[in-house]
């Protein structure tokens, strides 16, 4: 079956009059994208793309140094922490079983590896008498009495 010249001449045309609407139609759309890519790549504000990523990457070093810095703040406070003597045991006793009320007393105040001071008080009608027995460790080179004892157990306990 053969087509006429005519008729065929016609089809080739009609396509290559699509095509070049097509051509058409593409060109603008790639004249768009070349328009938002070089605003991107140079900016609308005088500082293009690379300029940006300089800048984050030189934020983002600056908040890693100071993240650093807090997190060893934040250690070095901790260590501190674990010095001071922040744990007290009181024991109320009557030190005398004649006289009236708890009125003799033990405090201990100790850090939490044990080490601190017991302050004992032995109260009687005329006056109070105050000791003072370095801890460590829980531990005293003194010799602890019972209530001493029991101050420094109250104090190592954990709330």
């Amino acid at each position: 079956m053969d087509l006429p010249i005519e008729i065929v001449m016609l089809a080739a045309a009609a396509i290559l009059f699509i095509f070049l609407i097509f051509l058409i139609v593409l060109s603008v759309k790639l004249k768009n994208v070349k328009k938002r890519h070089a605003a991107l790549l140079n900016g609308t504000t005088g500082m293009n793309i690379e300029e940006v990523v300089i800048q984050l990457q030189e934020q983002f070093n600056t908040l890693k140094a100071r993240s650093d810095q807090a997190d060893q703040g934040i250690q070095f406070i901790r260590e501190d922490m674990t010095r001071m003597k922040s744990r007290v045991g009181v024991y109320r006793f009557n030190a005398f079983a004649e006289s009236g009320s708890d009125l003799s007393f033990a405090v201990a105040l100790v850090d939490d590896e044990g080490t601190g001071v017991v302050l004992s008080g032995i109260h009687n009608r005329e006056q109070t008498y105050v000791y003072a027995k370095p801890l460590e460790k829980g531990q005293s080179k003194y010799t602890l009495s019972p209530e001493e004892k029991e101050a420094v157990n109250r104090s190592s306990l954990k709330e």
